[in-house]
């Protein structure tokens, strides 16, 4: 079973643009390696060394301060970037990368949070999935529900389907109490995601593309992510390798470290 330092979850925060993370998404991550991506994205006209002149005090302390948040709810593992950049996008994929994270946390306002619906797409990655869930709900109350859609020719598959998400995340050591099923037949997976999302705290969908970059402008977690007030977890998979993507965008960004 993995342990809870194999996963690790990036947050990018808007640290100057007053960007705040739900006291309910800080305890739901306690028990999951963060890595706290404070940036900025400035204009092109704008020189990433000035704004780090003028802006890096300011912003180093308030994302020391949600450090401190973090780990005041029991995170002990949490790392800070902070960045100044003209391409977030390229950002993001570059330090998700060099930090190993396995998935990268949407913001979104979250008044309320005890329940997660887990998206399912097939059964490719199920195992790594269900020991990422499994990790997020170490120390919580939380309820999860498996959700597939299929259409009318495939319910078996579908059923077997859930059937496995739900043993490989109780072999996890979550109470199968816990874990809810669902399986809906025909219609726009999308619209049916995000229909069920209504009824749920925290959305969780998989990344069908090997880059952070090609879901935020073209994957369908995109529209999810705008769809529903949720906040939205997106599992990168197994799309770690280097591939030259950690130096993309290091021509175009500042980096600190606080």
């Amino acid at each position: 079973m993995a342990g809870p330092r194999d996963h690790r979850v990036l947050l990018p925060i808007d640290v100057l643009g007053g960007e705040a993370v739900p006291e309910t998404v800080v305890e739901a991550f306690a028990s999951v390696p963060i890595v706290l991506l404070g940036y900025r994205e400035l204009p092109d006209q704008v020189g990433t060394d000035q704004a780090r002149d003028q802006y890096g005090e300011r912003a180093r302390t308030d994302l020391e301060t949600l450090h401190n948040v973090f780990e005041a709810a029991g995170c002990l593992d949490v790392t800070t970037r902070l960045v100044f950049t003209h391409d977030r996008l390229k950002t993001f994929e570059r330090v998700a990368v060099e930090e190993r994270c396995d998935a990268v946390l949407v913001l979104n306002p979250a008044p309320v949070l005890e329940s997660v619906l887990v998206a399912l797409r097939g059964d490719v990655a199920l195992e790594y999935i269900a020991t990422l869930v499994g990790t997020l709900l170490e120390g919580t109350d939380l309820d999860v529900t498996f959700f597939h859609v299929v259409d009318e020719n495939n319910r078996e598959h579908g059923r077997t389907l859930l059937e496995t998400a739900v043993d490989e995340l109780a072999a996890t050591g979550v109470d199968r109490d816990r874990i809810d099923t669902a399986l809906v037949a025909d219609g726009s997976p999308t619209r049916r995601i995000l229909e069920a999302a209504a009824d749920h705290d925290l959305l969780v969908v998989g990344e069908s593309r090997p880059s952070i970059r090609r879901f935020i402008l073209r994957d369908r977690a995109k529209t999810l992510a705008k769809g529903t007030v949720d906040p939205v977890l997106v599992i990168r998979g197994e799309y770690l390798e280097q591939d030259g993507t950690a130096a993309e965008g290091g021509h175009d960004a500042v980096e600190e470290e606080p």
